[in-house]
């Protein structure tokens, strides 16, 4: 009897093994098909089990037909022109990654916005909370995490006033983020208390057919009020604590930015908005498709930066915000800045890195010096030996604060920012939304902070990090490899 079970089990093993062999390189890197292969072969059933679980990043077919629903809805036929641009001394590459971006997200640069970047989490709150109480007719609201405690109390009850006054507020969580988030329970009875509309997203309820890959995340972070004002950037609507016990102990805090925006661009981030609300809710919530908008010029010009919207994440092609990263780095010509709390880089980044070292182009890249994610963390570290050996310059952000916020610069022109890290998650796994910008002002502004980051942090050198304890640095391959399980 225990012969027939040792070979069935062994029949079942190398029938998981060639099965295995056939379909998890199909579509994928040479790195995560070798990973995959690597974790099925020395955990056969666990390891298949997992790749069958989080092995793909595709979304369920009727959420992808809504996604595409929403987007003929929403945004109508896109302009095929970039929409009152005045580009002026913008390099002439410019024009390659804004029409690059609009082929992948479908959003076109627009230009006449007026930006304010704020790198204070109380000046963020309060900048958002008097545009609450400002709002006649609808806000929307969208965080990777929102909770309520005694820092976001005040945000709480701007929303509650804004629908005492008759204004429309609706409310878009991730499913995952918030509710694990300590304190969720009463969290859930203050957004019922204060009679908004809200609604998960990417809910994961097999028994009610909400069912795709259990790790993917909407992870934007987007306030618009009429459509008029709006707002994106890194922070979650949370004590900067995050409620962990660890983080707590060890005196944690998450430094975070925001921009707020005025202009034509609040209709994009308004647009990214209503497909979430439309695939999640299924109504339809802003009437006109951007092209309408924009022709009747709904929105008075108020500024001088020209910007476009980037959504990404599973749904969109291409991995849009890595496209637009790379085609940023590869443009350079004298200077980049890069500002990433994880940054983990695919292949693809890492020989973009390469190449813009090669040219002698500037590289600074500002981290932590402590992280809140073991993994990635780990991951992240194993990376930072070929880049100081490149002449990257690595500035990490002294304990107990945690650098949570993401931009890029290059050549103190152009910026992207937004809820987007340079990781793979963000390239693959999480629904995420940037802001391209052009505009010297604009980018002399990030540059300051990215200074006042430096001030904050120690310069990491290549003879101080290969002195690391072994043990660590067997942590930080093991993780490496993990990363490209997706």
């Amino acid at each position: 009897m225990l012969t027939w079970v040792l070979g069935i089990l062994i029949v079942i093993d190398l029938a998981l093994r060639l099965v295995a062999l056939f379909i998890v390189p199909r579509n994928r890197t040479p790195a995560s098909g070798t990973a995959w292969l690597m974790t099925v072969t020395f955990f056969p059933l666990i390891g298949f089990l997992l790749f069958l679980a989080i092995g793909t990043n595709h979304l369920p077919k009727q959420r992808r037909e809504k996604q595409r629903e929403a987007a003929l809805r929403i945004n109508g036929k896109s302009p095929t022109l970039h929409v009152e641009t005045a580009l002026g001394n913008a390099p002439d590459w410019f024009v390659e990654v804004i029409d690059l971006n609009q082929r992948l997200g479908g959003m076109p640069l627009v230009g006449g916005n007026q930006v304010h970047i704020m790198h204070e989490t109380l000046e963020s709150y309060d900048a958002m909370i008097a545009e609450i109480d400002r709002a006649q007719q609808r806000v929307h609201v969208q965080f990777y995490i929102l909770a309520y405690d005694e820092t976001t109390a005040p945000f709480f009850a701007a929303l509650r006033r804004a629908v005492q006054r008759g204004v429309t507020v609706r409310i878009l969580i991730d499913y995952w983020a918030s509710r694990r988030t300590r304190g969720f329970a009463q969290t859930r009875r203050e957004l019922d208390a204060i009679g908004a509309s809200w609604a998960y997203t990417l809910p994961f309820k097999p028994m009610r057919g909400h069912m795709q890959r259990p790790d993917l995340r909407n992870h934007r972070k987007i306030v618009t009020v009429d459509g008029e004002v709006g707002f994106t950037g890194s922070l979650n609507l949370v004590h900067p604590s995050y409620h962990k016990p660890k983080a707590i102990r060890r005196g944690m805090r998450w430094i975070d930015l925001m921009a707020r925006f005025e202009g034509p661009v609040v209709a994009e981030l308004d647009a990214v908005f209503a497909t979430d609300w439309f695939i999640e809710v299924g109504e339809e919530v802003i009437e006109e498709s951007l092209q309408r908008r924009f022709a009747r010029n709904v929105h008075e010009l108020r500024g001088p930066v020209q910007c476009q919207v980037v959504p990404s994440g599973p749904g969109y092609a291409s991995e849009s915000n890595l496209q637009m990263f790379l085609a940023l780095l590869y443009h350079a010509r004298h200077s980049v800045e890069i500002v990433s709390p994880y940054f983990v880089p695919n292949d693809a980044m890492l020989y973009a890195m390469a190449n813009i070292r090669a040219r002698g182009i500037n590289v600074d890249l500002y981290v932590s010096e402590m992280a809140d994610q073991f993994l990635v963390h780990h991951a992240q570290c194993s990376y930072y030996e070929q880049l100081l050996q490149m002449g990257v310059r690595i500035w990490r952000y002294r304990a107990p604060a945690l650098l949570h916020t993401k931009y890029v610069i290059v050549d103190d022109q152009v910026s992207a920012l937004g809820s987007s890290n340079m990781d793979m998650r963000s390239f693959t796994l999480n629904m995420e939304v940037t802001v391209l910008l052009y505009g010297e002002a604009t980018a002399n502004v990030l540059g300051d902070i990215a200074r006042l980051y430096r001030s904050s942090s120690v310069q990491l050198t290549l003879g101080e990090w290969s002195t690391r304890p072994w043990y660590k640095r067997m942590a930080d391959n093991i993780c490496r490899l993990t990363s490209a399980l997706q």
